[in-house]
């Protein structure tokens, strides 16, 4: 069981237009509305692949509902948690070459009493889970150190914990030492403080944060695939080139599938393949489409554990 807490889901809304223009009337070519926020992501991921998950989410306004209503038809099992202020609803551009604009809007502000149902709910699923993950942007009224005290919690229950957030909130989980993160090469760099142009700065980052406690940082790269890194091992994963449609939720599929794969017993190298697998086919989807088993086919992946540090990004 992997249970999985998003503070600030929403609606996302992905309109597919033939180019962006700004300041012009656009008419879209396509649209789809799929529920959103990491944790939901890759909740949805798993329950694509047949895999036991729950979706732990604070729910308010109309577009709470909605969200539920799609998580269901999802076949996302979920633990709703009722809140005051409307859900978000996230608007993503999509133009045909794959590029993708987003428009975020802030999310609901939460009381301190909506913070602790939403921490406390995800804490009573996590007793005899494999993983818990916290992911995503906090909403407005929750504390930096949100997902530090989800990781200490979980912890002392011998729960594995993942994050996957940015700034000031993955800053302060960093320092609770969860068992495993996965920044994007932006996040790590900030992070760190650092520029990565190589995978050995990459590496070199990933491991300054192995050393402070974190036992895997598993850090995607785009089309540069991703790298795993852990005091045992440094392994570099990339897909053959699928034709991009939407990179939106991309990463999320990426850490379902390493945790999937890591709850399942794989090796460190055969789980970021999965994952890496899961992360590529989800770009060939529009919108923030998650992969089915049909999806995976015809994507191969290629694993190096012993990878050449030069490699530049962007290559």
């Amino acid at each position: 069981m992997i249970v999985t807490v998003t503070p600030n889901p929403s609606i996302d809304r992905a309109v597919m237009i033939d180019a962006l223009r700004r300041g012009e009337v656009h008419r879209s070519t396509a649209n789809r509305v799929d529920p959103g926020g990491k944790g939901v992501n890759v909740s949805r991921a798993l329950a694509a692949q047949g895999a036991p998950t729950v979706a732990v989410v604070p729910i308010g306004g109309p577009e709470g509902h909605l969200l539920e209503e799609l998580l269901d038809t999802d076949g996302v099992p979920r633990r709703s948690v009722p809140v005051f202020g409307a859900v978000r609803m996230n608007i993503s551009v999509l133009e045909p070459d794959g590029t993708t604009t987003k428009l975020n809007e802030p999310g609901p502000t939460l009381d301190a009493s909506e913070v602790a149902a939403l921490l406390d709910a995800t804490l009573d699923l996590a007793d005899g889970a494999d993983w818990v993950v916290g992911c995503g942007s906090l909403p407005p009224g929750a504390p930096a150190d949100f997902y530090a005290s989800l990781v200490e919690s979980a912890r002392d229950s011998g729960v594995r914990v993942a994050v996957d957030s940015s700034g000031p909130s993955m800053a302060a989980a960093i320092d609770a030492r969860p068992h495993l993160i996965k920044p994007n090469a932006e996040e790590l760099a900030e992070l760190v403080g650092a520029d990565l142009v190589t995978l050995h700065d990459v590496r070199d980052a990933a491991m300054t944060l192995v050393d402070s406690g974190i036992e895997t940082v598993a850090v995607s790269l785009g089309q540069d695939g991703a790298l795993l890194v852990s005091r045992e091992d440094t392994i570099h994963a990339h897909a053959t080139a699928v034709a991009p449609v939407s990179t939106v939720g991309a990463g999320d599929c990426m850490l379902a599938g390493l945790l999937h794969s890591l709850t399942n017993g794989l090796s460190a190298s055969a789980a970021l393949a999965v994952a890496v697998r899961w992360g590529t086919a989800a770009v060939a989807l529009p919108g923030s489409g998650v992969p089915t088993p049909e999806d995976l086919r015809g994507v191969d992946v290629t694993v190096d554990a012993s990878p050449s540090l030069t490699y530049r990004l962007g290559h």
